[in-house]
């Protein structure tokens, strides 16, 4: 069995795990976001039917308000969205916690729940697609968060993994555009849920033979081990191995708020300085915060108002509706290929020497600034062509929207890892999503300003363009603080030199 001898069976089981998560998470995390393309079914089946209303118009004609139809639909994705990130905070500590195997059972169960209540709902039965959307939209972020660490197991490319995976977690959007597919071509969407229910036992098999029971530490030591292996399991104490290394493991990690202008007293003050604390206390997390959820808020409302907003401009036409839902779905599945890009931004140091008394975490921190700002360009541009209502733009936009989300959330778990000490890494990045969802619940005024609007998205477009603003302060801030440490070491070389030279006077 794979790993029973020698580092050649170690080397395949760690490309065993790589591919077999990249396939977790292009198939199975994100599916939830290709909310547009399951409405187009639901609609279809009837799913809140009961919700549309004859109504007469100026001209005297009968026609159907289905409004409150497709507001339902909004709440059903504002509700699985917020339960996405809000939960991660939780899922974080029980994953930093319990490990790897125990948060993936979790998942396991959240994800089978929630295909299972979607396979058994009808038309009847719509408001089951409250519980259904967030069971699978929970369980599929938790099986992103255990596969983030895979990154850990190729040192030189972290980044790039981490930012392939969430590229992939995005685009396994375009599973409910196959479903939407299949149900033309004749495929009922239960046998489709039946299906996703019968892939669980995927999972359930690479959490026990390609998934530590632990954590994957940073970086590998050589004799590392895990998963079953010749009818053995194995398991890791990460925070022994950490404690093993002593506080310059995470050396320069932590708040980096404020320099610290020796080694001797950074490592007197290293646990006090990586407190989980003084990490959610820093000025990185605060700007980061803002980052993050100014976009994604920009994302959710533009996902959650898809459907109408091209009923709209399509002018109720279904095919055109059709195809320019299909069009979205098909562009969500460009994310793996968009994510490495930003992955290949924050890695592309590791490729030459460092400077002269420049440090690995200085470095990559340095790295981020490019990525962090090209991000919040691409949503100032994406949002700006979401606002213009002319429909055959919004391929623009869609092409736009995906790079923009790829860039994001592979940016977001990047920098994360980078800024924080990595034994924190489940609990930030669980508050940082947890606290995003809290923003993202803006989503629901927004709706309702939309509503009061007649369906007209365009003011709220506008101040959502507005707030994405925002997310410059952040790459601005890591770029100061960047310069600050280089004036500082700068600094404490010509004072070390001044020192020698006196010193060899005398």
């Amino acid at each position: 069995m794979l790993g029973c001898k020698g580092s050649s069976g170690t080397g395949v089981r760690y490309k065993l795990t790589l591919a077999t998560g990249l396939l977790e998470c292009l198939c199975f995390a994100g599916v939830v976001f290709g909310w547009a393309s399951l409405v187009f079914v639901l609609k279809t089946d009837g799913y809140f039917s009961d919700l549309c209303i004859n109504v007469t118009d100026a001209s005297g004609e009968l026609g159907t308000d289905c409004s409150l139809q497709d507001e339902n639909f909004s709440l059903v994705f504002t509700v699985a969205s917020f339960m996405n990130n809000f939960l991660t905070l939780p899922n974080g500590f029980f994953y930093d916690h319990f490990g790897t195997m125990a948060t993936r059972f979790l998942a396991i169960f959240l994800y089978t729940t929630g295909t299972l209540i979607v396979a058994l709902s009808n038309k009847a039965l719509s408001i089951l697609l409250f519980p259904a959307l967030s069971f699978i939209a929970v369980g599929g972020i938790l099986f992103l968060m255990t596969n983030m660490q895979v990154g850990n197991l190729f040192g030189s490319h972290r980044s790039t993994i981490i930012t392939v995976y969430n590229g992939a977690f995005d685009s396994s959007s375009v599973i409910f555009l196959i479903i939407k597919v299949l149900c033309e071509r004749g495929v009922s969407l239960r046998s489709s849920f039946l299906f996703l229910l019968a892939c669980n036992l995927i999972h359930l098999l690479r959490t026990l033979f390609l998934m530590p029971k632990s954590h994957i530490p940073y970086p590998i030591p050589d004799d590392y081990k895990y998963g079953m292996s010749c009818a053995k399991s194995h398991s890791y104490n990460v925070e022994q191995y950490e404690a093993e290394r002593g506080p310059s493991s995470d050396r320069g990690r932590g708040v980096a708020d404020e320099p610290l202008e020796t080694d001797t007293l950074q490592l007197t003050d290293n646990s006090e300085k990586d407190s989980f604390r003084s990490c959610v206390l820093s000025w990185f997390f605060l700007w980061h915060l803002i980052w993050l959820s100014v976009m994604q808020l920009r994302h959710y409302f533009f996902i959650g108002t898809l459907n109408p907003m091209l009923n709209r401009l399509a002018n109720q036409d279904p095919d055109i509706v059709s195809e320019y839902t299909n069009a979205f779905a098909f562009t969500q599945f460009c994310g793996v290929l968009c994510a490495p890009w930003n992955g290949l931004l924050m890695d592309r140091h590791k490729r030459k020497p460092l400077d002269l008394g420049v440090s690995e975490w200085e470095a990559d921190l340095h790295s981020s600034v490019l990525s962090l700002l090209l991000t919040s360009l691409q949503c100032l541009l994406f949002s700006i062509c979401a606002s213009i209502p002319f429909l055959p733009l919004q391929y623009v936009t869609f092409i736009l929207q995906v790079l923009n989300r790829s860039f994001l959330y592979g940016g977001n778990a990047a920098f994360i890892s980078i800024a924080f000490p990595a034994r924190h890494f489940g609990k930030m990045y669980g508050l940082v999503m947890s606290l995003s969802a809290v923003v993202s619940l803006l989503q629901y005024p927004c709706f309702a300003l939309n509503k009061v609007l007649e369906g007209d998205p365009f003011c709220v477009n506008i101040i959502l363009t507005v707030l994405t603003l925002l997310a410059f302060i952040h790459p601005v801030y890591v770029f100061l603080h960047c310069r600050e440490l280089a004036k500082q070491r700068d600094n404490s070389q010509s004072i070390l030199e001044a020192s020698i030279q006196e010193t060899s006077m005398y």
